[in-house]
């Protein structure tokens, strides 16, 4: 790393995002001084290191920009309309944004800008690719040079385009393929992608250049897929369907994943363009190798994993969360059922019987349920409910709880279990122990269901009766409990 890159300030844009909130993470790591800008700070508190800076700035108000530029050396350019307000005119509010934010770097005389475009030939674009490409030149027209990484796919929790990926094979069983899907792509991991960013601050100064970067394989949209759909353990039908154009199969998004349908279409018109590497001096400027598609995705995964193993469930958590009508809530995949209960003892006390839990002390409610559900699991080849547990009153991780495993263990705050019984997907059950100003404490009891497609999602509504009579009376137990061993 240069000694330049080292001392001065970064501004970067898009924090909130997926891809800036990992650059964030990044550039804090490696000790960066940062400085976000964000039309509502407020959106940052708590997320940033105590070397970054968090200051309003709108890149449709130009007043506003002068601050958060001021004393920049680089500025990271992440900003995109199409999944804002007025997203149907996201093409001219991409070159709006981007005249003002580069016309604001050159008077603050910024001495780089950092931009994310997209992949694809010059000719023959959709609305969102041409776009990319516009935003680019419009932030070379300012006069401040700028770093243009094209960029594939983006394989990662939080991209849009993976999480379309991973909302169309978690629903559907059976897919028509229209003849795009065979559309060759070059996806990359975001961990790559992140990599480059990083690494394009060790650039020499003084002209602007553009770089294409993807992932080590070159594939179809139909086989990222289907690499999903195996990582998964999902069985998928793809049933060709040549006259399904790309704007008929925007509107049929819309039907089965609502919840991308405003941008996604945009995507999905877009993939009628090839989008691959076809100038390698990315491979050359940078020391980076980028990973393939079967290495991504289960990159991704893990990492997602990881994240969700280590951020205890909250309000706050919860509130990124789709209530459902029957089952809980959504996030993703992951199907979710959180209580709580309030107790007037200390955090050390209303562990304790979270502590105890499984083994000689049962589960406090519904034991012949969890010994039925464990007879069950026997029977088709599972572990069952009679491993027991280490000890009667220590936990630590990587302990067995009869038919579940200890993943994270914090004494009087946190236990988090993950299932190793025979199920259609992957299952937590986490108690997380707060203290509160008042001297009480609160449980949260949280059961997590990542279901493994549609045959996932059935075992959860058709058991969830169950699960809250199962999971509603654990709690009041562990709260009567509590109370009893207090008092």
């Amino acid at each position: 790393m240069s000694e330049t890159a080292q001392r001065s300030t970064i501004l970067l844009t898009g924090a909130t995002g997926c891809i800036g909130g990992r650059l964030l993470a990044a550039l804090e790591a490696r000790g960066h001084a940062v400085r976000c800008m964000t039309r509502r700070p407020g959106t940052l508190a708590g997320r940033v290191g105590p070397r970054t800076a968090v200051v309003r700035g709108d890149c449709f108000d130009p007043v506003s920009l002068a601050a958060p530029l001021a004393g920049v050396d680089t500025a990271y350019y992440l900003v995109h309309s199409m999944g804002g307000p007025r997203s149907h005119d996201f093409e001219s509010r991409d070159r709006e944004a981007a005249r003002n934010f580069g016309e604001a770097a050159r008077s603050a005389g910024a001495r780089r800008i950092i931009y994310v475009g997209g992949l694809g030939a010059e000719t023959g674009l959709s609305r969102h690719l041409r776009s990319r490409h516009e935003t680019g030149e419009v932030l070379r027209a300012s006069g401040v040079p700028v770093v243009e990484l094209r960029s594939g796919i983006v394989i990662g929790a939080g991209s849009l385009s993976f999480e379309l990926v991973r909302a169309l094979v978690e629903r559907l069983p059976v897919m028509t393929c229209p003849s795009w899907v065979r559309t060759p792509t070059q996806p990359i991991a975001l961990s790559d992608l992140i990599a480059y960013l990083v690494a394009a601050l060790d650039l020499p100064h003084g002209e602007s250049r553009l770089f294409e970067v993807g992932g080590a394989d070159a594939v179809s949209y139909g086989g990222i897929m289907q690499e999903y759909a195996r990582q998964r353990g999902l069985r998928r039908w793809f049933i060709p369907v040549p006259l399904l154009t790309p704007r008929l199969s925007s509107l049929w998004l819309g039907l089965t994943t609502p919840v991308y349908a405003r941008v996604g279409r945009e995507l999905i018109d877009g993939v009628r363009t090839p989008t691959v590497v076809r100038d390698d001096a990315a491979l050359t400027a940078f020391p980076i190798r980028p990973l393939g598609l079967r290495q991504a995705i289960r990159r991704a995964l893990e990492e997602e994993d990881a994240a969700f193993a280590a951020r205890p469930w909250s309000d706050e958590a919860l509130s990124a969360a789709t209530p459902l009508r029957w089952g809980g809530a959504r996030i993703r995949s992951r199907l979710i059922d959180s209580r709580v209960v309030d107790l007037p003892v200390p955090a050390a006390a209303a562990f304790a019987p979270i502590r105890r839990i499984g083994g000689v002390s049962g589960w406090y409610y519904g034991n012949w349920l969890w010994r039925l559900r464990g007879l069950v699991d026997r029977l088709i080849g599972g572990v069952g409910m009679k491993r027991g547990r280490r000890d009667p009153e220590d936990l630590a991780v990587g302990d067995i709880l009869d038919c579940w495993r200890v993943v994270d263990c914090q004494p009087d705050a946190r236990l988090l279990l993950a299932a190793d019984m025979k199920l259609p997907g992957h299952a937590w059950l986490e108690f997380a122990v707060t203290s509160k100003s008042d001297g009480t404490t609160t449980i949260r009891q949280t059961a997590v269901f990542d279901a493994a497609g549609l045959w996932g999602r059935i075992y959860w509504h058709a058991l969830y009766p169950a699960h809250v009579l199962l999971f509603r009376g654990m709690l009041r137990s562990i709260g009567q409990r509590a109370m009893k061993e207090t008092y």
